[in-house]
């Protein structure tokens, strides 16, 4: 599943080929993904200029004077730059927004987990209300862990991964920054220190911007805005290295389920 690397990946992709540009069709080969598209979205888009793409957690924002196009990439859903002559849509091929200067943005997801909606409130979507700070920003600190992991029994990392605590820390990405940090995934929240907490941020910061920089983790599903692999699985520390040599102490890397999610960890060097 693309996380939040993999998503901002595609934002500062597309970004640049698309803002200050006017739709001139928008093209829906079905009417449902994970929730259903909305059926006038050829209409309220039309003739409008595309003003901005921002992102919300693993939401792409595609903002324009009346309202904001939200896309969800889902677990294998992806956004590609198509230019004339526009290649045959495929069977994944969802959506197309075809802009004035031919330029296409086009939606492919196999697995049909993804979504497009419309939302035309000054508010936040119902999707994205109750969502926690983004990881990156200056809002998301070691305090604000610490306070909110007080007498919580659950491991510490399914608490980073809940999106109510902080947004994009997805699985891959919370056992490589628990490595860093060197805390044990299956350790409960409200068991760790102000001190371990201000590591674990620091670790979550880093990890999250390394990808970034990287392109996205390399998974079978995700490529980039130009349909091309991320490369920070180069870097990975400890996920997916069952068995092998810890980095840092040579132990073996062991493997659990920690919320019905595989997670990676050295049994020495994380406590």
């Amino acid at each position: 599943m693309p996380e939040l690397p993999e998503v901002e990946t595609t934002r500062r992709g597309i970004l640049p080929h698309l803002r200050g540009k006017q739709v001139q069709q928008v093209v829906l080969r079905r009417d449902t993904l994970r929730w259903p598209i909305p059926a006038d979205l050829p209409a309220l888009l039309q003739g409008q200029t595309l003003l901005d793409v921002k992102r919300r957690a693993k939401y792409l924002q595609l903002e324009f004077a009346h309202g904001t196009l939200l896309i969800h990439l889902g677990m294998s859903g992806g956004l590609r730059i198509l230019r004339p002559p526009l290649p045959e849509a495929g069977k994944h091929d969802h959506a197309d927004l075809i802009f004035a200067d031919n330029t296409c943005l086009r939606f492919h997801d196999p697995r049909r987990f993804g979504a497009i909606l419309w939302n035309t409130q000054d508010e936040a979507h119902p999707l994205l209300a109750e969502l926690g700070p983004e990881p990156l920003s200056e809002t998301f600190n070691a305090d604000l862990l610490f306070a909110r992991s007080r007498k919580k029994t659950a491991q510490i990392k399914s608490f980073i991964m809940n999106g109510r605590i902080v947004v994009g820390v997805g699985n891959i990405y919370a056992s490589e920054a628990l490595f860093r940090a060197g805390i044990h995934p299956g350790r409960a929240a409200g068991r760790i220190s102000q001190e371990r907490y201000e590591r674990l941020c620091t670790a979550i910061k880093d990890v999250l911007g390394e990808a970034i920089q990287q392109g996205g983790t390399t998974l079978k599903d995700f490529t980039n805005s130009e349909g091309k692999p991320g490369y920070f699985a180069q870097q990975l520390q400890v996920y997916g290295r069952e068995g092998q040599a810890c980095p840092r102490c040579g132990h073996a890397i062991k493997q659990s389920i920690i919320g019905q999610r595989s997670s990676y960890f050295c049994g020495s060097c994380q406590r």
